[in-house]
């Protein structure tokens, strides 16, 4: 098989070398990719957003399937474009893609299909939305409605700090994703990522994790799009996968179909988890970030068959995946100054050396610089993940390989798999 892989962050390059390892796999393309997975395949410096391009690149390949790593794309119609020159595509169509590039429209479709979520009201007029906060009580969820690179989240402690990010988030703070905010009831409990596979008529359970979103030790600091990941997380239980299957998952399957937008892809949800009970927080329509790189490491079976069998309706022909009992971690090693002012261009060293059969450093934010070396280039810009018997002994090796990376302008959290230890 030839494929190509859209993306350039540590899920592609996750997604890459599980690609990689399949013996169905011919040629592996990748676009723009980073130069971490210049060895896995390819790479072709192609934006995510230039659809015009990247099926140029899928038909001049011919592309057996295209696998598409981030929200931007899907939200650009990629999926679209490769349907019309029939190449099979891992990732929703663009109105699919709804499910993560609107909160209003999920919040919206939760309603009319019954799905568990937190109360909410949805606002383009700035005062309004002021006004509304003084009907709950605090903290204060606030959403910016479009993509914000998982940042358009603020958790506010009281109603000030509330009237200051709706200001924020009417003046543009994240451009136009920020046109239309959500403001929602503040929801209690325990945060779960649950991952399914769908193809249109089914959505088939893949992998679970915990996020670690708030950028400092003890879940304090600014949202981040994820500062690390462990799986398997003790909060996911088979009751709660398959309450989230009966309450969560299969009506949104339904749901979608019977809104004339089927939905192919990832269907990740993240939950919170109260008594055993799963709530709806967000529907995000691709593998998480830094969630995907812990389920590449546990995933056993090949991944291939199931992006085909996903992108070409077939999944009820393939069996459940097979996951190694071993725990994973992935700690993100980001540039300081993240999630706000980034500072990029500082030099790397050691994270390309070999840490064992366990541990994988896959790039997030890196670029190559002419003279070989590497640099930081993004916010989050390492992804240390490792594989052991227990959660704890992958954890140490994680930590363990950060403390060989010499990156003086990087920082981590050193609590990654806390609620679980």
């Amino acid at each position: 098989m030839n494929i190509l892989l859209i993306g350039s962050g540590g899920r592609e390059h996750a997604l890459a070398w599980k690609i990689r390892r399949s013996p169905l796999v011919k040629r592996l393309a990748i676009a723009p990719g980073n130069p971490g997975m210049s060895e896995l395949g390819e790479i072709h410096d192609i934006k995510v957003t230039d659809v015009k391009n990247l099926v140029g690149l899928a038909l001049s390949i011919q592309a057996d399937l295209v696998v598409v790593g981030p929200e931007a794309a899907l939200a650009e119609g990629i999926a679209d474009a490769l349907a019309r020159v029939n190449i099979p595509c891992f990732g929703p169509s663009q109105k699919a893609a709804q499910l993560e590039s609107s909160k209003a429209f999920t919040k919206d479709f939760c309603k009319r299909h019954n799905i568990p979520t937190a109360d909410y009201e949805t606002f383009t007029d700035e005062w309004e939305a002021k006004a509304f906060l003084k009907s709950y009580q605090p903290p204060y969820i606030i959403k910016a409605d479009g993509l914000a690179a998982g940042k358009g989240v603020a958790i506010s402690p009281d109603l000030q700090d509330a009237y200051a990010e709706v200001e924020a988030m009417f003046g543009g703070r994240y451009g136009a994703a920020s046109k239309t905010v959500v403001i929602e009831e503040f929801m209690t409990g325990e945060e779960a990522s649950i991952f399914a596979i769908a193809d249109g008529e089914t959505a088939m359970l893949f992998g679970y994790a915990q996020d670690h979103k708030r950028a400092f030790d003890g879940d304090t600091g600014p949202n981040t799009g994820g500062m690390g990941t462990y799986s398997p997380a003790p909060i996911v239980t088979p009751e709660l996968l398959e309450i989230t299957k009966r309450d969560i998952l299969g009506p949104t399957m339904r749901g979608m179909k019977a809104e004339g937008v089927p939905y192919k892809g990832v269907l990740y949800a993240g939950l919170m988890v109260e008594d055993g009970n799963p709530r709806l927080v967000e529907y995000n329509a691709r593998f998480g970030d830094p969630e995907c790189q812990v389920l590449m490491l546990r995933l056993k079976s090949d991944i291939v068959p199931y992006l085909l069998a996903a992108a070409t309706g077939r999944l009820r022909d393939l069996p459940e995946p097979e996951w190694h009992s071993d725990a994973a971690v992935c700690v993100v090693f980001a540039a300081q100054g993240y999630p706000d002012s980034p500072l990029g261009g500082s030099i790397i060293r050691g994270a390309e050396q070999d840490f064992g059969p366990d541990v994988s450093v896959f790039h997030a934010g890196t670029k190559r610089l002419d003279d070989g070396r590497l640099a930081a280039n993004g916010g989050r810009v390492l992804n240390v993940c490792a594989r052991g018997k227990t959660l704890q002994e992958a954890r140490d090796a994680a930590y363990a390989a950060i403390a060989k990376i010499d990156w003086p302008m990087g920082f981590f959290r050193t609590d990654i798999g806390w609620r679980a230890l």
